[in-house]
């Protein structure tokens, strides 16, 4: 188990313009070759933004992107044609695909946190989809099968104990809440990447919110 730890990620984005950014993988102009995924995650970004601040609309290609809101609301439109908000307990999915553009904002009068997660798939190309489930149950896995994961969504109860899943790699980040997972005591923002995890077991010192990947080797 590699834990990596809120404060170690690289900040980014653009404080100016109401966009703090905090990445826990190499992005954009921060390299680290040794940092550059994990199973099929390349990227978790945690991404604050201001009242009215956002990105403007850019492209992405052979990227599976899974954001979940922890606070405030979020506004995507896309060149598919989609437009919708997205809220705390929502998962929305955009598979890029061969190409798909996009923008993400606040649009509320209260900032936004929300935590985006991309994941590259088993086979590049073919065409864009989106998909957004509305506050989605504690439990309830989401399958993202174009790169072979499986998103578990749990809330802890103080005391209360949750399977990790077994699995090639598991990717555990912690939303809210603290927890320990296998003696480790994490808290909001850290994460722990499992090789070959097995009979691995969090617990909830807190009331807590966890995003789980399990991915297939």
């Amino acid at each position: 188990m590699d834990v990596r730890r809120a404060e170690d990620r690289f900040r980014g984005g653009d404080p100016g313009a109401g966009i703090d950014s905090w990445h826990a993988f190499s992005f954009g102009t921060h390299y680290d070759p040794d940092n550059l995924r994990f199973g099929a995650v390349l990227a978790c970004n945690e991404e604050r933004l201001a009242p009215g601040a956002g990105f403007d609309e850019h492209p992405h290609s052979h990227t599976e992107i899974v954001t979940w809101v922890v606070d405030g609301v979020l506004t995507h439109r896309d060149s598919t044609g989609q437009e919708t908000t997205v809220r705390p307990g929502d998962v929305q999915r955009l598979s890029a695909a061969g190409g798909v553009r996009h923008v993400e904002r606040n649009d509320g009068a209260r900032p936004l946190t929300f935590v985006q997660m991309w994941l590259a798939p088993l086979s590049p190309g073919g065409e864009p989809s989106y998909e957004i489930v509305r506050g989605i149950a504690d439990s309830t896995p989401y399958a993202v099968p174009q790169a072979g994961a499986m998103l578990h969504v749990r809330r802890l109860a103080e005391g209360e104990r949750t399977a990790v899943p077994d699995g090639g790699h598991v990717y555990v980040h912690v939303v809210r809440g603290e927890i320990v997972l296998d003696g480790e005591r994490l808290g909001p923002g850290d994460a722990a990447r499992l090789t070959a995890a097995s009979n691995a077991e969090a617990v909830g010192l807190s009331r807590a919110e966890l995003l789980i990947w399990e991915m297939t080797a």
